[in-house]
Formats: C-alpha cells, structure tokens, sequence
C-alpha cells in the first residue's frame, strides 16, 4: 500500500528482494519533517546487509520492510547495489547520522522527540547530550523498555505516553529485526514518525565507540563493530555479508538464488 501523501513519489530499487528508497540526505530529512509536521503516522527503516540478508528468510520481517514508508539504505554494499542498478551517487543514509541530523534540524523548530530503547542510563546520558547540542529540542520523554515483550496493558500505557507528550518523531533503539516489527506493530496506534536506528543511542551517548570517520567513509564500519564485539557479532557479519553477496551477485547475473 502507498502511504506516501506528500508531493514526494518513491523510487525504489531492489536490494536482493527489499524494496529500497533511492533517496538522498535532503530528501530524507524533508520527508520526515514533513510528515512530523502533519501529525502522521508512518515509520522508517535503516537497511543494512544484516536487515536485506534478514528479510531473505523470515517472511514477516520482508512484510515490514515492503510496507514501510521509507526505507533507506544504509550500509556501504547495500548503497553500491543500488547504484548499479543506476541511481546515481547513491550515499548510505544510515541511523546514527539521520537522528542526528534531524535532531539538529527539529532543534530549530523547538520540534519534540521520544525516545524508545536503551537502557534507562543510555538513555540519561543521550538526553543530557542531546539538550547540550541541540538547546532548542524538545525531549518529550524517554522509555526504557524492560527485556522481555510487553503485555497488552503495559503497552497501550506506553502508547498513551507517546501520543500525550506530543512528540513529533519516535526514535527506536531495539535492534534489528526488533525495532521493525515493534515500527510496523505501532503504525496507526503511536501519532508519531517512528525511526529505527538501532545502535545510535549508543554511540550519541558514548556507551559504544562508533567507528573512525575513515572506515565509516570507506564503509568498514562493519569490520570496527566486529572487532569491538567479536563473540556476538561473528555471525551476523561474517554469515551475513557472505550471504549478501552471493544474493547480490546471482541478483546482478539475472539468475534465482537458491
């Protein structure tokens, strides 16, 4: 179904079977605002490798990433496929950098924002950066959510929440494939955009050492985070991008990957 409403049509693009935003910084940005101007209920999702690779084989999650209102590309190879299926100068719209941008424009605006993820003192310390950065910000509230689901009761007070503090944009922090289905659960519900942008709280916090501005550049951003935490995310990269690049490869040659 397309939600976009504003004068602003889609050009999407297949990465390995996700449907992909050909879009750029401006026109993210512009979207969003947008959106969080009117009041309307939408939400984005930042693809990596680890998210297309992920949609390949769980059904639901594909379903999330095809009915999102913009789904942007984030990763250095996801970028690259897009630009050789002709979009030009196709950049990496990643997490970390669009909630940051956003914050720094919505500051202007004195445009409040929730954040939903994290653990509570993440989270202290990403607010207090935040209002030290951005002054005119509005932080309408933090949600630190427990590690197991939420019951029925339990979400619809946080829904509650969400809509009375008059936030313009929800930032969510679950991780992937988490934050997606949490984004896709709540469209409809929570009058907000909703953003997932997985480990940025973070690194905006300090919790986590983000990669040199060299390898972000160079994408090896991947690598930095592998070596930081070998034992938990061996699999993700390593299985994952060689995954992704035999899907990229037989997508490129014309032929069904297996």
């Amino acid at each position: 179904m397309d939600r976009q409403k504003l004068n602003d049509p889609r050009i999407l693009r297949s990465v390995i079977g996700a449907p992909i935003d050909a879009v750029g910084w401006s026109q993210a940005l512009a979207r969003l605002a947008g959106w969080a101007a009117a009041r309307q209920s939408r939400y984005v999702c930042i693809c990596n490798v680890h998210s297309v690779v992920t949609a390949r084989g769980d059904p639901a999650f594909a379903r999330v990433l095809r009915e999102a209102d913009m789904a942007t590309p984030d990763g250095a190879p996801v970028a690259w496929l897009m630009r050789r299926q002709g979009v030009a100068g196709q950049e990496r719209i990643n997490g970390p950098d669009l909630m940051w941008r956003y914050c720094a424009a919505a500051a202007h605006r004195h445009e409040s924002i929730y954040l939903y993820g994290g653990q509570q003192s993440t989270l202290d310390i990403l607010q207090r950066k935040l209002q030290e950065e951005f002054p005119g910000l509005q932080i309408a509230g933090t949600y630190s959510p427990p590690y197991r689901a939420l019951s029925a009761e339990e979400d619809a007070t946080v829904v509650d929440a969400i809509n009375a503090s008059g936030a313009r944009t929800v930032w969510v922090s679950l991780g992937c494939p988490k934050q997606e289905k949490w984004l896709a659960e709540h469209r409809g519900r929570i009058n907000a955009v909703m953003i997932g942008v997985g480990a940025a709280f973070d690194y905006h916090a300090g919790t986590i050492q983000r990669a040199p501005l060299w390898m972000q550049r160079n994408g090896l951003e991947w690598l930095h985070r592998l070596c930081s935490e070998p034992r938990r995310l061996w699999k993700r990269y390593l299985v994952t991008n060689t995954l992704f690049i035999y899907y990229a490869a037989c997508q490129l040659l014309g032929r069904r990957a297996r």
